[in-house]
């Protein structure tokens, strides 16, 4: 297949790229920066600065990655906005894209994210879970609302609310790994709230098994099926790299760093992946210790 990837250069992106073209298919990425991203990306991909810059270009399938990070700055209206534009934007180009193609594509896998749940307390959630009206959750929905329009012109469109996403070099761990390594993490706030994550590799498999399954659209919680708390998952990157983790992190001090944002760190949702499961699709790594094992364990 010809496919159309936003978001190529990323954390998740490069994985997903590499693998695609191992798999035979051809690459079309939108980047900012060709030149750089080009040094990234398998040599043989196509690599221009907008979505129209592929108009008149036969594409076969998108996936959709691209966004300004969520916990980049804190939560002003003017980055707000940006958040919500750097998603919208870029989605309504690859739907208009949809339109002009005389083909359209058979399918759009797109990003979302957990926020879309809202604070969850400690129920279970799975796609069918009522959210919370909080910002995360509308910046989620107006994404995936967004890119359901391509459904007008016969594209299948798979969301996906994904997790925090675990690998060497990038990701969550990117931030966590110095404190922790240094013997400085710890908990934070109560450490009840539930962090659902998913290791990158897993990720990238679930984007492959929804452009091959031509029945599978709608949300997708993008989540391993063992979901921990805060607590349980600093306790287990502590345990894996041998450190302790008894420095806290007190949610006030947070919510004076942070202001709204820090609900992001102090309030989650118990994600479990029901409709992947129900689907087929298995994991490599369902439970924390066997995900850390596999990152940190050399």
């Amino acid at each position: 297949m010809r496919i159309l990837i936003t978001g190529g250069s990323g954390f998740v992106g490069q994985l997903l790229c590499k693998r695609l073209r191992e798999q035979g298919h051809s690459l079309l990425v939108v980047s900012r920066s060709p030149t750089k991203t080009r040094r990234l990306l398998p040599p043989d991909t196509d690599i221009r600065q907008r979505v129209h810059d592929f108009d008149g270009t036969q594409v076969d399938a998108i996936v959709n990655l691209a966004g300004e990070s969520i916990a980049g700055k804190r939560w002003s209206e003017e980055q707000k906005k940006k958040l919500v534009e750097s998603r919208l934007s870029i989605t309504s180009d690859l739907v208009t894209l949809c339109g002009k193609q005389n083909t359209p594509p058979k399918v759009m896998v797109s990003g979302s994210a957990m926020g879309y749940y809202g604070a969850q307390g400690q129920r279970p959630v799975d796609e069918d879970t009522a959210p919370q009206d909080e910002f995360a959750h509308r910046l989620c929905a107006g994404w995936e609302a967004a890119a359901q329009g391509a459904e007008a012109y016969d594209v299948r469109v798979a969301l996906l609310r994904t997790g925090l996403v675990l690998d060497r070099n990038g990701g969550a761990l990117k931030q966590m790994l110095p404190p922790f390594k240094m013997g400085l993490g710890g908990r934070i706030g109560d450490g009840r709230q539930y962090m659902p994550w998913i290791h990158r590799l897993d990720m990238v498999r679930i984007i492959e098994f929804l452009l091959e399954q031509d029945t599978l659209s709608g949300p997708f919680n993008c989540s391993a099926p063992n979901p921990v708390t805060n607590d349980e998952f600093v306790h287990t990157l502590a345990k894996h790299l041998h450190r302790p983790a008894m420095i806290p992190m007190p949610a006030g001090v947070l919510k004076a760093l942070l202001g709204e944002m820090s609900r992001l760190l102090l309030t989650g949702a118990a994600m479990q992946p029901k409709r992947l499961e129900e689907a087929g699709f298995t994991f490599e790594y369902p439970t924390l210790d066997q995900a850390m094992q596999e990152i940190l364990g050399n």
